[in-house]
């Protein structure tokens, strides 16, 4: 590479096989005052450079890539901001402003008053050459979308595939620039885009009308729009894609996954939305009844994230790898390179995952709660738990009563109960589950298993709570009982001892102070005080076990 620096006008340029970059340095720095010049001409070699900061009370900074360096000239004056602002174009509602004919860019940070109490001076650079690593891509005609990290150089390369596209294919390309960063500032483009068209944004609110306006009005194959930020700019790309137009835009994000789950930009890669499956794809995709699936068709073709100029992942297949994301399946760009002596290299990567296990899914895939279907009961293996004959739920947003009174009526071996501590579950509705409240999100943190039914009604409950009835012991000609609990062989035993505790009710209603009844299990005592409560017929437990007991007693009138 030969290296041509001229340190008077500090006008750089670097020219290669590969790249040619083009500086204009003399004319940003002669924007700040002379003692500030001086420093930075003091710095020396000034390639790399990537911003002058200029901050009030502050002293000023220049910034590299990967370093910063502060100049010793004293803190930035109120003086020192104001020379700066009379020597550069207006300032737009985005509060940047530029340099005619130059691709610089001074961004203002203002007080409440709105007077400018920070600088930043952003160098621009042409930089021919930096896109050899996805020309293949760009000249295939499928919409792209660069993504990375900020400074990466997204529109650097947007640049250079404005000039390519217009000067080496012949295609007609306008260039949406929304603040003059493209192309930079004036009503002359920079040559930086070579013959590409430029259409200038009045206000950022408006990128999206003039994006329908250029497809319109001008007749484009490509067009190239920098930095999409705002649902309108989502859905005026899905019209240009729609109607044939080649689309090259950058976005907000470092890879695909942020995309996805930014709920402004997702509908570039065909947004999202829950879908119930049918039993049978519910059972072959191994997972629950309600997942997250693609929408539509996305936007762009190709989804291209930047490390750097000669370092990319690219997706190829943004809508196969936008399906296995949601199904919470490992994926990875193909991984392309420039070695030393400007060869593209390359490596192909496959989806990661397995159809058959759950090895491949995501931990986030693997924890999302059971859908409880009421129309159609499912066989779930029982809640581990301290005690075998009783689940302990706790409910959230459906009635703590509703839940045990049908529990009782159905002899369901369940108790509820208050604190997430105590329990063996969590069951709540649609509803809530959706606003992800705090005791659901407490419940999947402590890996308590979280049941949802679509509405909170008597029989939705009811068909639930069926699961964990007890089970009679089978005859021999009735199939196996599928629970092989302690519940089955006792059943005929709660039988008998709700029976006792009906005549004690009786004995009771007919004058006896009080009855004793036999001892029995924890959740036969409970469904004991239960009949007694609703006969407005006192109780208690006394004894200790195995010998602890119910005595009914007469209320006090």
């Amino acid at each position: 590479m030969t290296q041509i620096a001229d340190s008077k006008d500090l006008i750089t340029t670097e020219s290669s096989d590969d790249n040619r970059i083009v500086d204009d340095l003399k004319t940003l720095v002669s924007t700040v005052p002379a003692h500030i010049q001086t420093a930075i001409r003091g710095l020396g070699d000034l390639n790399g450079i990537l911003e002058v900061v200029l901050d009030l009370g502050r002293e000023p900074e220049v910034r590299f890539l990967g370093r910063q360096i502060h100049l010793d000239t004293g803190e930035v004056t109120s003086e020192d901001i104001d020379w700066v602002v009379e020597r550069v174009g207006n300032f737009g509602d985005d509060n940047r402003a530029g340099i005619e004919r130059t691709l610089h860019r001074i961004s203002v940070i203002r007080n409440r008053m709105g007077k400018p109490v920070g600088l930043t001076l952003r160098f621009g650079r042409a930089i021919f050459g930096t896109i050899k690593v996805i020309e293949d891509f760009v000249f295939s005609g499928e919409s792209i979308l660069l993504m990375g990290r900020p400074g990466v150089g997204k529109t650097t390369m947007l640049r250079e595939i404005a000039r390519v596209l217009a000067d080496d294919a012949g295609k007609r390309v306008i260039v949406v620039d929304t603040s003059n960063e493209i192309a930079g500032d004036g009503d002359v483009p920079h040559p930086a885009i070579g013959s590409a068209r430029r259409m200038q944004v009045p206000s950022t609110p408006d990128q999206h009308n003039v994006m329908i306006e250029a497809v319109e009005n001008h007749m484009p194959e490509v067009i190239i729009i920098d930095e999409m930020s705002t649902v309108e700019e989502a859905l005026a790309a899905r019209t240009i894609a729609e109607r044939g137009v080649q689309l090259i835009a950058t976005a907000h994000g470092n890879t695909l996954e942020n995309l996805i789950s930014n709920p402004t930009l997702s509908d570039l890669v065909g947004g999202t939305q829950a879908v119930t499956l049918g039993d049978v794809e519910a059972r072959r995709r191994r997972t629950q009844k309600t997942v997250i699936e693609r929408k539509q068709k996305p936007t762009f073709n190709v989804i291209i994230e930047i490390n750097d100029w000669n370092n990319v992942g690219v997706h190829r297949d943004v809508a196969s790898v936008v399906d296995d994301t949601l199904r919470g399946y490992a994926t990875r760009p193909e991984l392309r390179w420039l070695s030393n002596n400007g060869e593209l290299k390359q490596e192909t990567s496959a989806a990661l995952k397995s159809e058959s296990s759950d090895a491949g899914r995501s931990p986030e895939c693997r924890q999302r709660p059971e859908i409880f279907e009421p129309d159609h009961v499912r066989e779930q293996p029982e809640p581990v738990r301290a005690d075998p004959e009783i689940t302990r739920i706790v409910a959230f947003g459906i009635p703590r009563p509703l839940m045990q009174d049908e529990a009782d009526s159905i002899g369901a071996a369940v108790e509820m109960v208050r604190d997430l501590e105590d329990a063996d579950m969590l069951v709540t509705t649609k509803a809530h589950y959706g606003r992800r409240p705090r005791a659901v999100r407490n419940a999947e943190d402590n890996g308590l298993a979280v049941y949802v039914l679509r509405k909170g009604t008597t029989e939705q409950v009811r068909r639930f709570l069926r699961r964990f009835e007890s089970t009679l012991t089978p005859d021999d000609d009735s199939p196996e009982p599928r629970r092989s609990s302690r519940r089955g062989v006792h059943k005929n035993g709660n039988r008998s001892a709700m029976q006792e505790t009906e005549s004690a009710v009786k004995k009771i209603e007919a004058g006896e102070t009080s009855v004793e009844l036999a001892p029995q299990s924890a959740f036969v005592r409970r469904l004991q005080h239960s009949l007694a409560n609703r006969n407005n017929v006192g109780s208690a437990s006394v004894g200790s076990e195995p010998e602890r007991r119910v005595v009914l007693r007469r209320r006090r009138s």
